[in-house]
C-alpha cells in the first residue's frame, strides 16, 4: 500500500504543479484503531512555484 500512496502523492504533484513538502498519515490507521475496512487518510503540506504566489 505504501507504493500505491507514494505513486499517487507523485501524480498529484504533477497534475496540480505543486511539491509535496511533508506528508503523513492520519485518520483511524495513524491512532491503530483501524478496522479491516478502513481507508487510508493521507495530509500533506506542499508549495507551489514562486510565480504562482507572486500573481495577482
Amino acid at each position: 500500500m505504501k507504493a500505491k500512496i507514494l505513486d499517487k502523492l507523485k501524480q498529484i504533484e504533477q497534475d496540480k504543479n505543486i511539491e509535496i513538502l511533508f506528508a503523513v498519515e492520519s485518520g483511524s490507521r495513524a491512532w491503530g484503531f483501524a478496522s479491516p475496512d478502513s481507508d487510508y487518510d493521507i495530509r500533506f503540506v506542499y508549495k507551489h512555484s514562486k510565480d504562482w504566489y507572486l500573481n495577482l
